[in-house]
């Protein structure tokens, strides 16, 4: 009996380690990448300081304060979601999505172009991002349904309004999640530069360059977590089973140099959508949410095309 007890202790105090092995693991895999204030949010929210102070970023959040949008807002989920809005009177609004770490201001370049064409425009700020409330990032599947709301507050505003969707990164990711869900049709096309496929491929990508342990297994704790602490499946973060959903004209803009979300994704999404309503651009040369920046002269005219063939 005695030796009976003992391996019943052993085994309870084995399954205890396992467990708060486990906990732990989720729990530093969560704060590192999924937490509000997580640990690469906050390295990318110290570059993004750094390069406040070259000429070129300086101008470009100098413009926003130049064109007097006005700070707006929603409710989600419980959430309390911030974006600013350009109101030049036009019936035609892009509205922008940002990248994961990032903020509207940095949509700059995006919400220029679109007014020099004189559409209004609507940057949001995602859940967990800027002024917008929410204790972790949504990865584009959260807010999906955020920027559903977003376009019924368009909506209220001018039932005339016509809508296409911007995203970068993230928030491109987001846009195309948003396609599958049942839109108005003020919402006639949609752009997505540099998105990922699928949240938890996306997360087991990074993972597996950015750690020596076994991205497999990470991933499984790490998504197990995410599940019983937030209730949020990231295999269910599926862009493409969304765009299977939709009838809405796509753009898909890529960078040949992307190391962040690989380029290979671009295929994965933009297969799923049918020829007479697609377009596909790859930047050769660009980095991750640099297509614009690398190659402006192309990245406007292929956006130029787009518009003009789909956007009514």
């Amino acid at each position: 009996m005695k030796i009976l007890s003992i391996v019943v202790l052993a085994l309870l105090g084995l399954v205890t380690l396992g467990l708060f092995v486990y906990l732990i693991i989720g729990a530093i895999c969560f704060k590192v990448s999924l937490a509000r204030k997580g640990t690469i949010k906050e390295g990318l929210k110290r570059s993004r300081r750094a390069k406040r102070k070259d000429k070129e970023h300086i101008e470009d959040y100098a413009w926003w304060n130049k064109c007097h949008a006005e700070e707006v807002s929603i409710e989600n989920d419980g959430l309390k979601l911030v974006g600013h809005f350009i109101d030049n009177g036009s019936s035609k609004v892009a509205l922008l999505v940002h990248g994961y770490g990032s903020y509207y201001k940095e949509m700059a370049d995006y919400a220029q172009y679109f007014t020099r064409r004189s559409f209004a425009v609507l940057a949001i700020e995602c859940r967990g991002h800027g002024k917008s409330e929410g204790d972790m990032v949504g990865m584009g599947w959260l807010d999906r349904l955020d920027i559903v709301k977003w376009i019924e507050f368009l909506i209220g505003k001018n039932r005339s309004y016509r809508i296409i969707l911007f995203g970068v990164s993230m928030g491109a990711s987001g846009v195309c999640m948003t396609l599958g869900e049942k839109l108005p049709g003020n919402v006639q096309c949609a752009i997505e530069d540099c998105g990922f496929d699928n949240v938890y491929r996306q997360f087991s990508y990074v993972y597996h360059k950015a750690t020596l342990l076994p991205p497999k297994l990470l991933m499984k704790i790490f998504n197990s977590f995410t599940i019983r602490a937030k209730n949020f499946d990231m295999r269910e973060g599926d862009a493409i089973k969304q765009l299977k959903k939709s009838s809405i004209p796509v753009l898909f803009i890529h960078g040949g140099k992307d190391r962040f979300v690989p380029t290979e994704m671009i295929f994965h999404l933009a297969d799923v959508v049918p020829e007479s309503r697609k377009e596909v651009y790859i930047c050769q040369d660009a980095e991750h949410a640099k297509s614009y920046k690398t190659d402006p002269i192309t990245y406007e005219r292929k956006l130029d095309m787009f518009i003009s063939k789909f956007f009514r």
